[in-house]
């Protein structure tokens, strides 16, 4: 059964914080590969959390 947009999204958010296991990635990719929507949703949050990390060095590096 495929993924839901909901589902997808909540297992892209986990994907941040946590190691996916195999049926969750697998399921994720099938679900990504034919829903644009949330593929910009898990390119967005991939750049939000790459940001909050740079910005979180810069601001280490001043103090």
């Amino acid at each position: 059964m495929m993924l839901s947009c909901k589902a997808a999204t909540r297992l892209a958010s986990a994907a941040q914080d946590r190691k996916l296991t195999v049926s969750e990635q697998i399921q994720l990719r099938l679900h990504l590969a034919i829903c644009n929507g949330c593929r910009n949703f898990t390119r967005q949050i991939g750049l939000i959390r790459s940001a909050g990390r740079r910005l979180a060095d810069h601001l280490d590096d001043e103090n």
